[in-house]
């Protein structure tokens, strides 16, 4: 009765560090605002995470077996939304001046991730794949809780960072809105192939 936390923590650390709607969103702000200013959002992302995790392990996944039909409608939901965003995204423009607006603060980072169809899938994943039948659900929750959140405080930064750094180098040029379009299309296409790929 135990979790496989080294094979979780490659795991963790593959999927919170590759694109996907949170990622994108990070580096988005991080574009726009710069990364200090990106930061409580930052915060509130990493966190959020936390509010799927343990009603998961919870018994959130028995609710899923009874009445799968509703997470098949919060998942499209889900979707729906994070489109929206990759589309304000798509329409954003770098510049940090007077017009640039206040950065999404910790609130608005906590409902990335219950938004996030990406999430969802990567928690489950860890779940089945990685904890033994028979653990106690605190402390295979907590224990995936604690690798992700550790992958997270490290990853979701960096991604904010970049952000940062591209808009400093694009801001302004002929390339930026090309550089907000990519950004939006690689949101799109990560919750695309959540939905219909399989992949986590």
């Amino acid at each position: 009765m135990s979790v496989a936390i080294l094979p979780l923590a490659v795991f963790a650390a593959s999927q919170v560090g590759t694109p996907g709607p949170a990622n994108m969103a990070l580096m988005a702000t991080g574009a726009r605002f710069g990364f200090r200013a990106a930061l409580p959002f930052v915060v509130g992302v990493a966190l959020g995470k936390q509010l799927i995790i343990w009603p998961i392990g919870f018994g959130l996944m028995e609710l899923a077996d009874r009445a799968p039909w509703i997470f098949e409608t919060l998942k499209y939901l889900s979707a729906a939304y994070i489109f929206w965003l990759a589309w304000k995204v798509a329409n954003l423009r770098l510049g940090r001046g007077k017009d640039a607006g206040t950065a999404p603060g910790f609130a608005a980072g906590l409902i990335v991730h219950p938004l996030n169809p990406k999430a969802w899938a990567m928690i489950v994943g860890s779940f089945t794949a990685f904890v033994t039948p028979g653990t106690p659900s605190l402390i295979a929750t907590a224990t995936i809780a604690g690798v992700l959140l550790a992958c997270q405080i490290i990853l979701h930064p960096l991604w904010t960072l970049a952000g940062d750094r591209i808009a400093k180098t694009v801001a302004g040029t002929r390339g930026e809105p090309y550089l907000m379009w990519i950004l939006a299309a690689l949101t799109v296409a990560s919750v695309l192939f959540v939905l219909f790929g399989g992949g986590t």
